[in-house]
């Protein structure tokens, strides 16, 4: 029992190691993330933003929330997918975006309950992705790499230097 414990360990170790080669793509990958969100927000802003018709409105109102929350999501969606797609203040649009689809399950998508997973399913996934993209940031092919370097550390470590 011991030594098949052991072999297991063993195996894990070594598979870890041959996965270290994705470490180096993190920088494409939260790159790929940016882009598909941005994509998504642009295509379920786009119409809110260019014909915000009466019937949006009276959908929105429908669930609980003013009309025109309407051009509040076309905006927050539009502009919030161009700057993801920039990597531009990709934190706080990120968090921004996953507050939307929070509210969105809320007043929307779970109206036959938490066990219908299948009716809030999509914005929880993407919800769920803006909230990882606020904690992790969005890396080093961004704007917001270039101006604030990885995480911002640059930036910080340069104002404490010129402090002494």
């Amino acid at each position: 029992m011991a030594e098949t414990f052991q072999g297991n360990v063993e195996n894990r170790g070594s598979e870890e190691s041959e996965m270290k080669f994705l470490n180096g793509l993190q920088p494409v990958s939260l790159l790929v993330l940016r882009w598909a969100l941005a994509l998504i927000f642009v295509y379920h802003g786009y119409p809110k933003l260019v014909k915000p018709s009466a019937e949006m409105q009276a959908f929105f109102v429908q669930h609980g929330l003013p009309g025109y929350f309407v051009h509040v999501a076309a905006v927050l969606e539009c502009g919030g997918a161009l700057l993801l797609a920039a990597g531009l203040f990709t934190r706080p649009v990120a968090l921004l975006l996953a507050a939307e689809m929070s509210v969105a399950i809320w007043k929307v998508h779970s109206l036959h309950g938490a066990m219908a997973v299948k009716e809030y399913e999509f914005p929880l996934a993407v919800g769920a992705a803006c909230f990882a993209l606020a904690t992790v940031g969005a890396g080093v092919l961004s704007a917001d790499g270039l101006l604030l370097g990885d995480g911002g550390k640059k930036r910080r470590a340069s104002k404490s230097a010129t402090k002494e």
